[in-house]
């Protein structure tokens, strides 16, 4: 029997990668966001909604039919934007966790992200807990918030909701405002592009295996209250995947040193999966040399 799937934010990287995976196992699939899709990002297929989760009042307006799985990806990207970033992740989850909540749905899977651990040392683990009042950014402290909310209503109300935390997630498609599309574009257009020294380490993961990971606790029944962390669960030291990029592609001029860390920056940033693949049978699939192969070729295409 067809799923009725509503993604939040369906119109950005991981919203398209994931209504195109809906679309494939013959889903019926509506995107919520507030804005039209991009000519790279649009599907045919998909019914597009333009409304603002932070009105209650477009909510109660514009979703009208019922679905069987919620997924909330929305939130304003621009960071630098702080009441709106607020608003949006936090005000925003909260306002769609209380409208699905007594909708009779399968699923509300609620995308959060490593930030929400804060200071909490590598690998980083689903039973650390973080304050949000320890938190630096205001993304950190919307989206902790929101997980809360969520958790608090899966106990309350038995509203079956889920948090993945999702480290650094890249592919095809992704907006040029990420580090590994960044560093691919200075290499293709042989250009000098400031870096920070690069010895910081991160975790990387191939977006396919970030949207197998959302289906999978989608479709877990007795899955519900937890959260887990989704990435690829063996860091890499920056400087090496730009050279990789650059090795790859024989171009580019990378200036190491020229960004500066922020004080605030975390050396090492990566997560414990253990949970994922105990709790919904998950592993990352895709090397990171494949998926930079993929990903270096989509990049080629278009630029």
């Amino acid at each position: 029997m067809s799923k009725k799937i509503l993604i939040i934010g369906g119109t950005g990287f991981l919203g398209y990668h994931l209504a195109k995976k809906c679309i494939s196992k013959k889903w019926d699939v509506t995107s919520v966001s507030i804005n039209s899709p991009k000519t790279i990002r649009f599907l045919p297929k998909v019914k597009y909604v333009i409304l603002d989760i932070i009105k209650k009042k477009h909510i109660l307006k514009k979703i009208k039919s019922n679905y069987d799985y919620i997924v909330n990806l929305g939130g304003y990207v621009n960071h630098n934007e702080k009441l709106k970033t607020f608003q949006s992740h936090c005000n925003g989850s909260k306002n769609l966790i209380d409208f699905f909540l007594n909708k009779n749905i399968e699923s509300f899977l609620q995308v959060g992200s490593c930030v929400e651990y804060g200071i909490n040392k590598s690998p980083q683990n689903e039973k650390m807990s973080t304050k949000t009042k320890d938190l630096v950014s205001t993304y950190g402290k919307a989206k902790l918030l929101a997980t809360n909310y969520l958790l608090k209503k899966n106990k309350t109300h038995n509203f079956p909701g889920n948090v993945i935390r999702l480290y650094s997630v890249y592919g095809p498609r992704q907006d040029f405002n990420r580090i590994i599309p960044i560093i691919i574009k200075g290499c293709l257009d042989n250009s000098n592009f400031p870096c920070s020294s690069g010895n910081q380490f991160r975790d990387f993961l191939y977006v396919d295996d970030a949207i197998n990971a959302m289906i999978m606790c989608l479709k877990s029944k007795n899955l519900h209250g937890e959260i887990i962390n989704i990435g690829y669960g063996r860091p890499k030291k920056v400087k090496k995947v730009i050279n990789l990029i650059k090795k790859v592609i024989n171009l580019g001029k990378p200036l190491f040193g020229k960004i500066l860390m922020r004080k605030d920056e975390i050396h090492s940033l990566y997560p414990d999966i253990k949970k994922a693949n105990k709790k919904l049978y998950w592993m990352p699939k895709v090397k990171f040399s494949e998926g930079i192969a993929k990903t270096i070729n989509y990049y080629k295409k278009i630029l």
